[in-house]
């Protein structure tokens, strides 16, 4: 079935983009088409179209890391998750949130200010504003302006969901009734925002269908999704668990037999995927289609070797991955010694990778040395890494990364990100889901429950046969061609690999009933973590734990500063930075607080 198509006429690019530039609030762009010329049902659709275009955090040649839908700057390298990777002198902003110094000059958070607000909820608001011309004048039903408004306001949630996890209540509010953005203030009563983003949501909700015949376009369960997923952001339990208990009863979501099922272009928009945003390449927009935002984080090295090696995995989320003799997490002692890795080994010295027990998701979720990479061959160490000594020994993007196989097919073959792919990014998965209320039953003291749901994504996630084993200590100098049924005249050594055994001691065991409520909420955060690891999600998890009563309560500042010191051993760029409160959020962007001089505040933290 065809996906939504976010192709867009030129006409239409000019009709519903504000200027590239940051004073979008303030000045009408040049040339625009009135909205008069969308007055109808299929003027409409293609505005729609237009919005959907924006999800991703950019449009077309506007493309921004920082307005990435995948949030790997705030939520990954601004955590425990990952390193900046690549080299330190390369896009030197991200620097600074990795190691939460954050200026409010920094291009990034203001990137991600402007597509989210300044674009996508600017198009979202003309679009309702066409629509109920529209309407009025007689021309569409009252059925078909409903459809519309139930996409347009779902849209609208998502976008200031994704500005609010940034910069917090300090965004402006803005509905289609607003007629000059440029006078409205970011200074908001309490919840004001989430309020906001919540009733958009809910009236998505109520319009939505149960299932959409084209991919890409929303359900009414992928707005209770998300609007739960705001409320848990502010840890308001009791709002978020009858949404998510509707979704688990609903029976339209099950798991998927494989973890990495969630990440393969083969089986995107499956069963487990409750809100995917679609992916395409190689189209008459040559890979824009695609999510461009992430085209910084792959492999970049070697015969691998594409653009540009950020958003590598931590020696810190690696050693999460380590188990007990039962397959269970190491919660206090995980980071006490490090899982073996190769971090200052070239390529062609001899490398045995570690004999640890560990959770299968880790090679799903990093790459590293002497362990296979998809079909892309063995992992080659630092010859596959842009600069170790500044990125760790780590591969970028392992999941979003697609198969060697599906090279530029499924993959750009035009201009420099080579490594954009036409795979889809699950966005919310039934597992989201499941872990989830499973967090909400271990704050309600229910014990049974949440080990039920826990154990659910442990046991999909128990699959012992990741890889097949490398058999070899030095690497030849190519491993191409690649796959199970090459031989070994393929690799120019013999017995390189034997697909009848595991690429490593893989085990994952079920948990016994928890004694306590605390025991089962660090379980929870635990499986969250690993399960979710590189998606861009654990800084605001963390964020939102920190708020937890004493016992439940991860404390926000003592684990990132753990880890800055900690991971020291691998990687001396982290010394000397802290974090504190005031990194929690990123500052209003400054050319935004000058264009609106008197109408906006800065976050006081950055005062």
């Amino acid at each position: 079935m065809k996906k939504l198509s976010i192709i867009l006429a030129a006409f239409l690019l000019v009709a519903m983009t504000y200027s590239c530039s940051e004073d979008f609030l303030t000045k009408a762009p040049q040339g625009s088409t009135s909205e008069n010329v969308f007055y109808s049902e299929k003027g409409i659709d293609a505005l729609l179209t237009g919005a959907y275009g924006m999800v991703k955090g950019s449009a077309l040649w506007t493309v921004s890391w920082g307005a990435s839908i995948q949030n790997w700057t705030y939520g990954s390298v601004a955590s425990d998750d990952a390193y900046k990777g690549s080299e330190i002198t390369d896009q030197v902003p991200v620097n600074e949130i990795e190691r939460w110094e954050v200026v409010t000059t920094n291009g990034y958070p203001a990137d991600k200010w402007r597509l989210n607000l300044g674009m996508g909820v600017d198009r979202v608001n003309k679009t309702l504003r066409v629509v109920q011309k529209t309407l009025d004048d007689g021309t569409i039903s009252q059925e078909t302006a409903d459809r519309f408004r139930s996409e347009l306001r779902f849209l609208r949630g998502l976008f200031y969901f994704e500005a609010w996890l940034v910069f917090g209540d300090y965004i402006p509010i803005l509905d289609e009734t607003v007629e000059d953005p440029a006078l409205v203030s970011n200074e908001n009563p309490a919840d004001a925002v989430l309020n906001f983003i919540v009733a958009d949501l809910a009236y998505a909700a109520g319009i939505l269908p149960a299932t959409q015949a084209q991919p890409g376009r929303p359900t009414k369960y992928a707005a209770k999704a998300i609007a739960a997923r705001a409320l848990l952001q502010e840890l308001k339990y009791a709002e978020a668990k009858p949404l998510l208990d509707e979704i688990i009863s609903s029976g339209k979501f099950e798991l998927m037999p494989n973890f990495i099922d969630n990440f393969n272009i083969a089986t995107e928009n499956n069963k487990e995927s409750v809100f995917e945003i679609q992916a395409n390449v190689n189209d008459i927009n040559e890979s824009l289609n695609a999510e461009m935002g992430i085209g910084l984080n792959w492999p970049h090295g070697g015969d691998i070797g594409m653009c540009c090696g950020f958003h590598q995995p931590s020696q810190n989320l690696v050693n999460a991955f380590k188990v007990d003799a039962n397959g269970l997490p190491l919660f206090d002692t995980f980071n006490n010694t490090d899982l073996k890795n190769d971090q200052g080994i070239s390529s062609d010295q001899p490398f045995v990778p570690a004999t640890d027990e560990v959770d299968p998701r880790l090679d799903w979720t990093v790459g590293r040395r002497g362990i296979p990479y998809k079909d892309w061959g063995i992992m080659r160490g630092s010859n596959w890494i842009r600069k170790q000594a500044e990125g760790g020994p780590y591969m970028p993007a392992t999941k979003p990364f697609f198969k060697k196989s599906e090279r530029y097919t499924l993959s750009t073959t035009t201009g420099w990100q080579t490594g954009i792919n036409a795979n889809n990014w699950r966005y919310i998965r039934y597992a989201h889901i499941l872990l989830w209320r499973a967090e909400i039953a271990a704050f309600e003291n229910d014990l049974v429950t949440a080990r039920n749901y826990v154990n659910q994504i442990r046991d999909r996630a128990d699959n012992k046969l990741v890889m097949g084993k490398v058999l070899i200590t030095t690497l030849p100098t190519s491993v191409y061609p690649w796959g199970p049924n090459s031989t070994d005249a393929d690799y120019g050594v013999g017995g390189s690999v034997d697909w009848t055994q595991p690429a490593a001691n893989y085990k994952i065991g079920q948990y016994p009933p928890f004694a306590t409520k605390e025991e089962a909420m660090r379980a929870v955060q635990w499986e969250q973590r690993l399960e979710f690891a590189m998606e861009g999600r654990r800084f605001f998890d963390l964020r939102r734990w920190d708020e937890l009563p004493a016992g439940l309560r991860v404390d926000m500042a003592a684990t990132l500063n753990a880890f800055q010191q900690g991971d020291l051993r691998i990687r001396p760029f982290m010394n000397g930075a802290n974090f504190s409160n005031k990194d929690k959020f990123m500052p209003v962007p400054q050319g935004q607080l000058d264009l609106q001089k008197g109408v906006l505040v800065q976050n006081p933290d950055y005062l």
